[in-house]
């Protein structure tokens, strides 16, 4: 009877031993497989933006930017200020839309459906935060000449669309939220 005791006890120690192992196993598989999407979403990042900074491809990873969504971030300040003052009206829409289409998103692709969607539904505040990423990157890979005139592309779509709604016998076309967001996009190119 002893003997069947200590048999059935390393026995058991055996199985909780291999299950320890299994579970510690699948627990580094999974680690693993994580990793390998990561650099995957890394290299991917890296093929479509022409960003070789690792912090800011991890950056753009972390907040879960798709390489196929990429190319929309280069709409996110005209969205950003749209929705400066809260709400997006008509004309902030349709200037949005053919700022767009003039950079060549055409109507019926993934881009320019998603743009829509963003201007019907004000995107997370995360969004801001991975354009802002893939600016910085994108200005490192850039001559100052380079950046300067990307900055002033961007940001000369952005007053378009925060200048769309006019004011009052064209005064003040610009509101003060607007311009302040306006701002806070320039910084990013610095």
């Amino acid at each position: 009877m002893l003997e069947d005791f200590f048999a059935n006890t390393s026995e058991s120690k055996k199985t909780l031993e291999d299950a320890f192992f299994l579970k510690q196993d699948t627990k580094l598989i999974e680690e693993l497989k994580a990793m390998e999407a990561m650099n995957e979403s890394r290299e991917s990042l890296a093929a479509v933006s022409g960003i070789t900074n690792q912090a800011v491809l991890d950056k753009l990873v972390k907040l879960n930017v798709r390489p196929e969504t990429l190319a929309s971030l280069a709409i996110i300040p005209l969205v950003e200020v749209a929705w400066a003052d809260g709400s997006v009206n008509e004309k902030e829409r349709d200037a949005t839309l053919k700022a767009a289409t003039t950079a060549g998103f055409a109507k019926g692709t993934i881009d320019y459906e998603l743009l829509e969607n963003w201007l019907t539904h004000k995107p997370e505040a995360k969004l801001l935060g991975a354009w802002q990423a893939y600016i910085k990157g994108l200005c490192e890979e850039l001559s100052k000449e380079e950046r300067e005139n990307l900055k002033i592309e961007l940001i000369g779509h952005a007053r378009s669309v925060a200048s769309a709604s006019g004011g009052i016998l064209g005064l003040a076309a610009i509101s003060k939220v607007e311009a302040q967001m306006i701002e806070k996009l320039e910084t990013t190119f610095d």
